[in-house]
């Protein structure tokens, strides 16, 4: 059986690229190469809910990740906010969806949405469920970026 474990961060840095970064090193896996894909939670998987990435092998490996994001620039008036939420049958597949935005309930809402319309696509005994919503202020200086990420089990190599 193979792990998702949900991580997140939220940082700031002079550029947006760089608040990405540190926000991605918050959670651990800013050493990696991020393939994102569509979000269904593979039947035999287990979701763990971590914060930050145990190491998941050698730097500039492949990692899987469903990404929440969410960028503000400096000064801006908005939070950084984003969200990812799941819901699964109890031993069985599921579904995560993710969002972003400035306002941290208006993004849980849109997951919360996007799971009820998701259920709504599945013949599945949706039972198990959960949600992470990581949110930062802007900061008059630099970007700032939060992050929560489902990664799925650990790195491959890309080449």
């Amino acid at each position: 059986m193979g792990v998702i474990r949900v991580v997140w961060g939220a940082a700031t840095a002079p550029t947006e690229l760089a608040s990405y970064d540190a926000a991605l090193a918050e959670a651990n896996v800013h050493n990696y190469n991020l393939v994102r894909v569509s979000s269904v939670v593979p039947a035999d998987a287990s979701i763990e809910v971590v914060g930050e990435a145990p190491d998941l092998g050698p730097a500039g490996e492949r990692l899987t990740v469903v990404e929440g994001r969410a960028t503000v620039a400096p000064g801006d008036a908005d939070r950084a906010a984003a969200a990812l939420g799941w819901s699964r049958e109890p031993d069985g597949p599921g579904i995560f969806y993710e969002s972003s935005g400035g306002d941290p309930e208006a993004v849980r809402r849109q997951v919360e949405d996007g799971l009820a319309a998701g259920r709504r696509l599945r013949e599945w005994d949706f039972g198990d469920h959960g949600t992470r919503v990581v949110s930062a202020d802007a900061d008059p200086d630099g970007y700032t970026t939060a992050v929560v990420l489902a990664v799925y089990g650990e790195s491959t190599p890309l080449l």
